[in-house]
């Protein structure tokens, strides 16, 4: 599987500014990219005036967020510490769990980073633009963070992209708890977080174990469906790493595409999984996807709420799945009959609400 280029993701280009330097290397290497996204650009900004969802209150709190992450990025890398405690593989992996989820993790797993995991270059900021991705650190700590059910159902107004940005918020905390505690240790470490990442965080998450990605390129898990987002913690520690597991979330996202009916964006195949860079996936359109997302001024989410796991299964049912087709079919079943095509709350959410 080949590296994914930092700088063809959606939030690379759109921070690209037409006559600067990074702008004109991009589109001189993918010109068949320039006018779609001149288009885009030319949109009202995600969560700006003449969107949708626009509020000059509501509208800035998630912003708020965003900028307060872009401050502590910064110290995703620290100094470390010139003693070395000297620890097991076996100890201190428990204790770094136990430790995430203290934070507020909700699942944690360890992985072994392999090479396609990690960014080929990055594009995210002009200040590192075109930097070539390299890592030393051999494993990954990898948590989830649960987004709550009901502000998730809401979407794709303004509870949605709120709870989004906190649960990125939340797992930058977790992620430089893990990284000063490590760096006191005496090891090395980084904080992957938002906007500041160097690993694709659905790869890592899968191969740590807690979950699989679906249709809609999200990670899928067992106890919140694609209610969750995904940080982690990258060390030269040496550690006792998770498997991944097969849970059959491919298999039953075969049957249901409850996203592809309910995208606004059409961005999420309909069609079978394709091979690609070696591995069986599907490819979702994140030109068509961030589009609704600028006509929204949300991230959408839509298709978060429109999972049936985003809503919860039996445990035991969701287990007898991977091996089950009738398992597959009466968890959609059990869902359409209960939600529809997917559950929406319109009551707007308290700190939403106009006095």
């Amino acid at each position: 599987m080949n590296r994914i280029d930092e700088r063809d993701a959606m939030f690379s280009r759109m921070e690209l500014k037409p006559g600067s330097k990074e702008y004109d290397d991009y589109y001189k290497r993918n010109p068949e990219k320039k006018d779609r996204d001149d288009e885009l650009r030319n949109k009202p900004q995600l969560l700006g005036e003449g969107t949708m969802t626009y509020h000059p209150v509501n509208s800035t709190l998630p912003n708020s967020v965003f900028r307060f992450l872009g401050d502590i990025k910064q110290f995703s890398e620290g100094p470390v510490a010139d003693r070395k405690v000297e620890l097991t593989p076996e100890a201190i992996t428990k204790k770094l769990k136990l430790v995430a989820k203290y934070f507020g993790a909700t699942d944690v797993g360890i992985t072994e980073i392999k090479d396609e995991f990690l960014y080929s270059y990055r594009g995210r900021r002009a200040e590192v633009y075109g930097d070539e991705v390299n890592l030393n650190h051999k494993y990954a700590i990898v948590y989830t963070m649960e987004m709550d059910k009901d502000m998730v159902n809401r979407a794709p107004f303004m509870e949605q992209c709120l709870e989004v940005t906190k649960a990125y918020l939340d797992g930058a905390i977790i992620g430089m708890m893990l990284t000063y505690f490590l760096n006191d240790l005496g090891y090395e470490a980084r904080n992957h977080m938002d906007g500041n990442y160097l690993m694709v965080a659905p790869l890592v998450a899968e191969s740590a174990g807690l979950g699989q990605i679906g249709r809609a390129g999200l990670l899928i898990t067992k106890e919140s469906g694609q209610r969750v987002r995904i940080g982690s913690v990258s060390t030269n520690l040496e550690l006792v790493p998770d498997e991944p597991k097969d849970m059959g979330i491919p298999e039953f996202c075969e049957i249901c595409a409850k996203c592809v009916k309910t995208c606004p964006g059409k961005a999420i195949p309909g069609t079978p999984r394709e091979e690609l860079d070696g591995k069986l996936r599907w490819q979702v359109s994140q030109e068509n996807c961030y589009d609704r997302w600028r006509s929204l001024g949300t991230d959408c989410g839509i298709c978060l709420s429109a999972c049936p796991f985003s809503q919860g299964v039996d445990s035991e049912l969701f287990d007898q799945m991977k091996n089950d087709d009738e398992a597959k079919k009466k968890i959609l079943r059990q869902h359409e009959e209960q939600y529809g095509i997917r559950k929406f709350i319109k009551e707007p959410f308290d700190i939403m609400k106009d006095e």
